[in-house]
Formats: structure tokens, C-alpha cells, sequence
């Protein structure tokens, strides 16, 4: 008899994301279908009172019922929809969550910011290709927010959640998001994200052996960028992207107004116009840490939803 299957759609910022896992006869946790879809509910979500607009409602429900259809050629045992920050921030996100069980039957679960940061910690340990780890941090950037975790002894020691997500912080710094980033832009954002992570306390503390992971679109679109100029699917690229790339990338692609940056190989279209902020993020991130590299997973808050469901 086969296992119980879960569905799990991700109701993100940026985009919204389904997997559909079960445990194989060994305990492990895989992956039977996954998808994503640019929704972008978030517009205006950097502003003093956010508020979803019936626009990026109207998507995210169209999104959703994508998903569900998908999910129901699986057959879930159970299927789960969780929001993070867009829904979580927005002072209407109770009326989206109201749409959302009206039009399709399913409840959505308002993870807050603890909740999203120690399940996306719970995914990766689902990850086997970082069994071996033991001391290591985990940044999940996404259009909202950004997760920060440490993980001493594979056991999570830090994790908070900051508004530090690409859409917000194009929005707030971005004057023009189709025109090429600026050098001032670029500072602005590395300056505001250095003091909102000194402000929380997290603490780079961890030995200088452990590993930064990554996860989230961003670095799934360095990579898909990168197998492009050489023909490679994503499965078929290096996990390892160091910091040294990642500028020169930044470089690069922040030079190009949004026309050229939406015609990259690699980068999906919906998600050009914050890809600069994200970079000057994610580097920012890298200095303050003194990483020289990140790898990336893609094992993240779907999988700790899954994992947390299947046991």
C-alpha cells in the first residue's frame, strides 16, 4: 500500500508554489510534483498601512486554483495552503483568506514570521544532500521577507524573520525599477539591510567552517542563469554559487533597463524588476557573514510543511 501523500501551496509574495510529497519505504521525503506561478500579490506591500489589491487577489485565486487542480491528479491524503508576509502584512489579508475559502473550500494557515523561519529550517534538514552538516545558516530570500536561521548541531540556535524581501525592498529603494540599478540604489539597499539584521540581533557566531545555504527564487534564478549560457537545466547545475559571481552578475544585469533584463536567458520575466535588489541583498549578506559562497537547496517551507503533515 502506498503512503499518504501531501499537498502543500505556498501562497508567497512573489509567487505561489505547490509540492506534492509523500515518505519512499525508507522515511525519506520526496517529491512527486512541483510548481511554481508568478503572482505577485504583493504590489504595495512596502508602504505604511499595505494592502493586497484586488488585482493581486484575483491572481493569487487564479494560482491557486491551478495549483489545487494539480494537486487533485495526486490524490493528496491531505492538502495544506499557507500564507506568509504579503497576506501577513496586509491589513485586507483576512478578506483574501475569506476569497480564497469561499471560492475553493480550503483554509489557509497564517504562518506568523517564527512559524515560517523554523519550518523552512525543518525543510532543509529534509534535504540529503546536507546530511553531513552539522553548524550552518540558512537565508530563505523571498518577496516579502527574509529568513535568517543557525543551525548549531543540526539543532536551530537563531531564527528571525525580517521585511527584508526583494519586492518590499524594491519598492521602498527602487525609484525607478525599468531603469539600470544605480550605484546609489545599491548602497542604499546593502545600508538598510546591514541595519535591520543588526537591529534584530542575529548573530554571525557560528565557526567560520559552517556553510551558508541559500534558498528561495533567487538563487534558483542564479542558477537557471548560469545553465542557460551553458545549456544546463537546473538539476544540471553547481548548488555552489559563490560570492565572487554573484557581483559579477549583479554587475552585469544591473546595468540593463527592465526591457533587456526580462530578454536574460535563465531569468523569468516576472521576476526582472527586483532581481537587482535581490542580488545587493544576498551580497550584502555574504559580507556581513563572511561567506564566500552560498549553496543553494531547494528544499525549504514546503518541505517542512510536508514533513511536519507526514509525521
Amino acid at each position: 500500500m502506498p503512503g499518504p501523500t501531501v499537498a502543500v501551496i505556498d501562497i508567497g509574495s512573489n509567487s505561489i508554489k505547490i509540492l506534492v510529497a509523500a515518505r519512499d519505504a525508507d522515511g525519506e521525503l520526496t517529491s512527486r510534483h512541483y510548481r511554481t506561478i508568478d503572482a505577485r500579490i504583493s504590489a504595495g506591500i512596502s508602504r505604511a498601512e499595505p494592502r493586497l489589491t484586488a488585482e493581486g487577489m484575483a491572481r493569487g485565486l487564479d494560482a491557486i486554483r491551478s495549483l489545487l487542480a494539480d494537486a487533485a491528479t495526486h490524490s493528496p491524503t491531505r492538502t495544506i495552503l499557507v500564507a506568509t508576509s504579503a497576506v501577513r502584512d496586509a491589513l485586507n489579508g483576512a478578506e483574501f483568506i475569506a476569497q480564497v475559502l469561499a471560492a475553493t473550500g480550503h483554509p489557509i494557515r497564517l504562518l506568523s514570521g517564527d512559524e515560517e523561519a523554523n519550518l523552512i529550517g525543518r525543510g532543509l534538514t529534509c534535504d540529503p544532500a546536507l546530511g553531513d552538516l552539522r553548524d550552518f545558516y540558512v537565508f530563505d530570500l523571498g518577496g516579502g521577507s527574509l529568513e535568517c536561521l543557525a543551525f548549531r548541531d543540526r539543532r536551530i540556535e537563531q531564527a528571525v524573520s525580517l521585511q527584508l524581501g526583494c519586492v518590499r525592498l524594491t519598492e521602498k529603494l527602487v525609484q525607478d525599477p525599468t531603469a539600470p540599478l544605480t550605484i546609489h540604489q545599491a548602497i542604499a539597499i546593502a545600508t538598510y539591510t546591514r541595519d535591520l539584521i543588526g537591529r534584530s540581533g542575529f548573530k554571525f557566531t557560528l565557526p567560520p567552517t559552517a556553510t551558508a545555504i541559500g534558498t528561495g527564487g533567487t538563487f534558483s534564478a542564479v542558477r537557471t542563469i548560469h545553465g542557460a549560457r551553458d545549456g544546463h537545466t537546473l538539476a544540471q547545475t553547481a548548488t555552489n554559487l559563490p560570492l565572487a559571481s554573484l557581483c559579477t552578475l549583479l554587475d552585469d544585469l544591473g546595468k540593463l533597463p527592465l526591457v533587456d533584463r526580462k530578454k536574460v536567458p535563465g531569468l523569468p520575466p516576472a521576476r526582472a524588476d527586483v532581481f537587482p535588489a535581490a542580488l545587493a541583498t544576498v551580497i550584502t549578506l555574504a559580507e556581513l557573514g563572511n561567506f564566500p559562497a552560498f549553496e543553494n537547496s531547494l528544499y525549504n517551507l514546503r518541505w517542512g510543511i510536508a514533513a511536519e503533515a507526514l509525521d
